[in-house]
């Protein structure tokens, strides 16, 4: 019996995975001080499985890895794409303009540390998507990497996301802090004191439907892996791609849009419980998958480059902070919104979360904020995390 647990086949890779799953979603139902890391833990479970030897098959973690993201932005595209492109009018234009400018200044910052600093552009990359906390990114990333045929670099830009990503969490949280106003009391919490950016609802554990459909779930998988692959050569080391995560996150997107608008899907599937299951299920996999894959590397990469700790703050923390100062004082956004927007900037729910809990009960405002500029920062940290690689 004991050599299972030592086996490098499916059953003990299958085991691992739901360890580091179930145990990741339980340490993650604790908090401090109101923060937790959520679902992250289960990343953090996966490299501490991996550092004290677990060592399973490439190949199922891969393509546990890579389910897990298709599933995980198919449903995320669905959820937000009803809504989506209303929420380029009226302040939804100005929120996504500042959210392009987010992602042009973590692209900025990361660049001129590694040419400051002298580090390695493409293991900036991978501090780059652990510090904006964007998971599809970290995958793109490598996938550029493996185009290149650069063996090894996949586990090094995962280990430089599990070590820029703790801090990255703590760090949105304190700039919302350092944004807050002295008199909250002030504050408009409600739509009618805000001009409407969009209305459509954001997929939430306590708002979902029970019934979802697998067939357009299917269509939108095996189209957008297709249409992720088709190569654009714009010059560099290898083509740009939109990949196994921006693929099927345009596809999903543009299915959620015209599918409610046309009549072919209803709000009610896009908001289903079994879409939010897809979604959550979809990214505990792939974390376990990227913990048990960089564990064995993880300690020895803190040890020798725990410098990449403090620019992962710079890179957190810099862009919101400036653009917070901007929004608040330049375009007069309310607070509750523009917390919701530097969640939404660095697609990072615990964020959101934590504007959920300072916001009065009832106000949809952080919400809206979050799902305004979620869609357009997925895409552009998808094609900036190549674009760190590919330079």
């Amino acid at each position: 019996m004991l050599s299972f647990f030592t086996g490098s086949g499916v059953g003990p890779a299958i085991f691992y995975l739901a360890v580091a799953v179930f145990a990741g979603l339980w340490i993650g139902r604790f908090k401090l001080r109101g923060v937790t890391l959520g679902i992250t833990w289960v990343l953090f479970v996966g490299l501490l499985l991996s550092a004290v030897g677990v060592s399973l098959n490439h190949d199922m973690l891969h393509l546990a890895k890579e389910l897990g993201l298709i599933l995980f932005v198919t449903a995320v595209g669905l959820q937000v794409g009803p809504g989506f492109f209303r929420s380029f009018r009226k302040g939804g234009l100005a929120m996504n303009l500042m959210a392009l400018v987010n992602v042009a200044l973590g692209v900025g910052i990361t660049v001129l540390i590694a040419r400051l600093a002298g580090q390695d552009l493409t293991d900036m990359a991978g501090v780059y998507t652990g510090a904006v906390t964007n998971t599809p990114a970290l995958s793109a990333a490598q996938q550029a990497a493996a185009d290149m045929g650069e063996g090894g670099t996949a586990e090094r830009l995962a280990a430089g996301y599990a070590v820029a990503y703790p801090l990255a969490v703590v760090g949105m949280i304190a700039a919302c802090l350092l944004l807050r106003p002295r008199n909250l009391a002030g504050v408009p919490s409600t739509l009618a004191d805000e001009p409407p950016v969009v209305l459509d609802k954001q997929a939430t554990p306590t708002s979902q439907r029970h019934k979802v459909h697998l067939i357009p779930i299917f269509i939108i998988i095996a189209s957008g892996v297709l249409i992720g692959s088709i190569p654009v050569s714009v010059g560099m080391k290898a083509p740009l791609k939109l990949g196994l995560a921006g693929g099927p996150l345009v596809v999903a997107l543009i299915v959620g849009w015209l599918g409610v608008r046309k009549g072919w899907l209803t709000q009610e599937f896009t908001d289903s419980h079994g879409v939010w299951m897809l979604r959550e299920t979809g990214i505990a996999l792939f974390l376990a998958g990227v913990g048990l894959s960089a564990g064995a590397d993880f300690v020895q990469t803190v040890r020798l480059h725990y410098i990449w700790v403090l620019y992962g703050v710079l890179i957190t923390m810099l862009p919101p902070l400036l653009l917070g100062l901007f929004g608040r004082f330049v375009l007069k956004m309310n607070y509750y919104t523009l917390m919701g927007f530097i969640g939404g900037s660095h697609t990072d729910p615990p964020t959101l979360a934590f504007a959920n809990t300072v916001a009065p009960e009832g106000c949809k405002l952080p919400n809206i904020g979050y799902a305004t500029v979620y869609p357009l920062t997925m895409l552009l940290r998808i094609f900036t995390a190549q674009l760190l690689v590919l330079l």
